[in-house]
C-alpha cells in the first residue's frame, strides 16, 4: 500500500483525538501541500518520495493552529487568499452573505454599483464583489495595519483587485466623501460576546485576531455602529448585508428600525439553514 496514504490514516486519527472539526480533509491538505500535488493524486507519490515534513505540519494542526496558517492559503468562492497570523482566516459561512449580496447588487439599475466593504480583513469579500460583479468599484476598510497588509497582498495577487481601492482606518468614521452615494455596504464584523471566549474554537480564539472576533457583552457592539455608518453612507435604495452569530438571527434586524430610516430589515440562513446574516434597505436619510 502507499506509504503516505498509510501516513494520512495515520495522521487523520491524530488529528481527530485531538479534536480537529475535519481530520482526515486537513490530513490530506496538508500531504497535498507538504509534497507538492493536487489532493486528488496523494496516491501517485511514491514511496521514496515521502517528505518527513509532513509530521511536523501534522503535529501543528495537531496543536490546532489553523490549516490555513499552515499553508498559507485560504480559498473563498473563486479566490485563493494569502493569510497568516494577523489576519481573520475567511469561513465558508460568509460565501452565503457574499451570495445574497452580489444578487443583490445584480437586481438594481445601476451601471457601476458603489460597494463599500468594512472590516475586510483578508480582503476576502472586497475582492469577490469586484470579481464577480466586473462592473463595481469597491472600497475595501480595515482598521488593523497587518491585516490591511495581507489585503494587499490579495488584491495584487487576485483578478478585481485593481478595482478595490483599501482603506487603513476605522470602519464607524470611513469615507466620509462617499456619504448618501454607496449602493452597498457589506460587512462581517466582530460579533462574538466576551463572555462566549472560553467556548470559541482554539483555531480562532488563540489564532485570528481579538479585533476581529469579539464586540463587547452581546457581541453586537460594533454593528450597532455599522448601522450609523451604513445609514450615513448608502443612498436612498442602497442596501446593508452584515453577517452574525447563529444565535443573534433575532436580534439584528432590530438594530435597523424604520423610524432611523430602514425598510424590509430582515435574516437570512446560511447554507445549513442558520440565520447567519441581516438586511436591510435605506429609504429616507
Amino acid at each position: 500500500m502507499n506509504l503516505l496514504l498509510v501516513e494520512v490514516a495515520q495522521a487523520t486519527q491524530r488529528l481527530a483525538d485531538a479534536g480537529v472539526p475535519s481530520p482526515r480533509f486537513d490530513a490530506e491538505e496538508l500531504a497535498a501541500y507538504v509534497h507538492g500535488v493536487p489532493r486528488g493524486e496523494l496516491h501517485r507519490v511514491a514511496d521514496a518520495d515521502f517528505d518527513a515534513r509532513y509530521w511536523e505540519a501534522v503535529a501543528r494542526r495537531e496543536a490546532r493552529e489553523p490549516l490555513q496558517h499552515i499553508t498559507g492559503v485560504a480559498y473563498f468562492r473563486y479566490l485563493e487568499l494569502q493569510v497568516g497570523p494577523g489576519v481573520f482566516v475567511p469561513r465558508p459561512e460568509t460565501e452565503s452573505v457574499v451570495d445574497w449580496a452580489i444578487a443583490a447588487v445584480r437586481a438594481m439599475d445601476v451601471v457601476a454599483p458603489l460597494i463599500v466593504d468594512l472590516c475586510t480583513g483578508s480582503g476576502a469579500i472586497a475582492l469577490a464583489m469586484a470579481q464577480e460583479v466586473p462592473r463595481a468599484a469597491v472600497h475595501a476598510v480595515e482598521l488593523e495595519e497587518t491585516a490591511v497588509n495581507w489585503a494587499r497582498k490579495n488584491a495584487a495577487h487576485n483578478d478585481g483587485g485593481a478595482r478595490v481601492v483599501l482603506h487603513h482606518g476605522d470602519a464607524l468614521t470611513a469615507l466620509p466623501e462617499l456619504n448618501g452615494q454607496v449602493d452597498l455596504v457589506i460587512s462581517n464584523p466582530p460579533y462574538i460576546p466576551l463572555t462566549e471566549w472560553e467556548h470559541v474554537a482554539p483555531e480562532a480564539r488563540d489564532h485570528d485576531p481579538q479585533a476581529a472576533l469579539f464586540s463587547g457583552e452581546d457581541g453586537l457592539d460594533l454593528i450597532r455602529g455599522l448601522e450609523v455608518t451604513a445609514r450615513r453612507l448608502l443612498r436612498p435604495g442602497g442596501v446593508v448585508v452584515v453577517e452574525h452569530a447563529d444565535t443573534q438571527g433575532g436580534q439584528v434586524p432590530w438594530l435597523f428600525p424604520e423610524e432611523r430610516g430602514w425598510a424590509d430589515a430582515a435574516d437570512h440562513p446560511d447554507l445549513n439553514n442558520r440565520p447567519r446574516f441581516a438586511t436591510a434597505r435605506r429609504v429616507r436619510t
